[in-house]
């Protein structure tokens, strides 16, 4: 439950909790929609923040009352149970592990703020204060390993969490609390490479494992027979609000008897490694670069082998794929700045 405060007047710098509840909102990247939720009384259509406020409500990220108090000012406890549901970050019991799908109440604040080493502090917060308190989870956040497992492919074309076909070479993820159509940079912490998923289904529920990936994702930053590895994890925003990010539609085929895996995507994230491989043998002929430039590769690859590549600036890419038997294909590829 969250509280009201005391009349902004009354304390210096400080923020009302309209003001310091957006700070926070837009900062995650997530659209507000309109939803069939009671609003609260004092938080009328129309007014700032109204559509943020109420569907934040319908979620549980605030609290089921009358009254928001919009205009009085934002207390330190206040500020912290926003950041961590709006962070969807799962309570902590007192073994220290999480609580799995549950969201964060007022008698967790002092664990989970603990955690992260955050202090804990009476009365109100000043806009600079909820400002470092951002940023210094966020840090804690972006720094934290977590162990992710391969999503099993015996699940292709079968439903997700969220009502869609699961496809393995998609690059897709399955999260406990993060968002559906929330975009997540994973990095893999051994070998720094990263790859950018969509959630789109819930899990994984084993106590200690925090993602479960597409097929299609996994083996673009790890080898397929490893079948887990630590990871630190980006939370970008929703798929709506950074779609430039990556699209998950693949080309694949060079023949019909090879085809590389994943596969090369119709758009990339300038900043990313683009790896692939193939069962069978191919040859990368030539790069063709935004600029005119051409790279003359002639790498080629066995079924052991990846090819890795990594754009360094946005534009049209164009790959000349090429057979043993002397099949080739072009597969072009759109590199853009990933917003955050």
């Amino acid at each position: 439950m969250l509280f009201p405060g005391v009349p902004s007047a009354n304390a210096a710098d400080s923020i009302t909790r309209r003001d310091g509840f957006l700070l926070i909102w837009n900062s995650i990247q997530r659209p507000a929609e309109s939803v069939r939720e009671t609003p609260y009384e004092d938080v009328k259509k129309g007014s700032i923040g109204y559509t943020e406020i109420t569907y934040a409500k319908a979620r549980g990220l605030l609290r089921d009352a009358a009254q928001f108090y919009p205009d009085e000012t934002l207390q330190y406890a206040d500020a912290l149970l926003i950041l961590f549901r709006t962070r969807n970050i799962e309570p902590i019991d007192q073994h220290g592990d999480r609580k799995h799908l549950e969201i964060a109440e007022v008698q967790d604040i002092p664990a989970i703020a603990a955690y992260y080493n955050l202090s804990e502090k009476e009365g109100a917060i000043s806009e600079s204060a909820l400002l470092d308190l951002m940023r210094t989870l966020d840090t804690a956040l972006a720094t934290e390993e977590h162990e992710v497992s391969l999503y099993s492919e015996k699940f292709h074309g079968k439903g997700t969490g969220f009502g869609e076909t699961f496809d393995m070479h998609a690059f897709t993820a399955a999260h406990r609390s993060f968002p559906y159509n929330t975009m997540v940079r994973v990095t893999n912490i051994s070998n720094d490479k990263s790859v950018t998923v969509r959630i789109n289904d819930r899990g994984p529920f084993v106590q200690g494992r925090d993602m479960d990936l597409s097929l299609g994702a996994f083996t673009s930053i790890e080898d397929r027979s490893k079948g887990k590895f630590m990871a630190r994890f980006e939370r970008l925003g929703d798929v709506t609000r950074i779609s430039a990010c990556k699209d998950d539609r693949m080309q694949r085929r060079i023949t019909r008897d090879v085809r590389i895996d994943p596969g090369i995507p119709h758009r990339f994230p300038l900043g990313q490694t683009l790896s692939f491989r193939s069962s069978a043998a191919f040859v990368v002929r030539d790069i063709l670069y935004p600029d005119g430039g051409r790279k003359d590769t002639q790498t080629w690859l066995t079924s052991e082998e990846a090819f890795e590549f990594t754009p360094n600036t946005t534009g049209l890419y164009t790959f000349l794929m090429g057979t043993k038997e002397g099949r080739v294909r072009e597969m072009r590829m759109e590199v853009v700045e990933c917003g955050a």
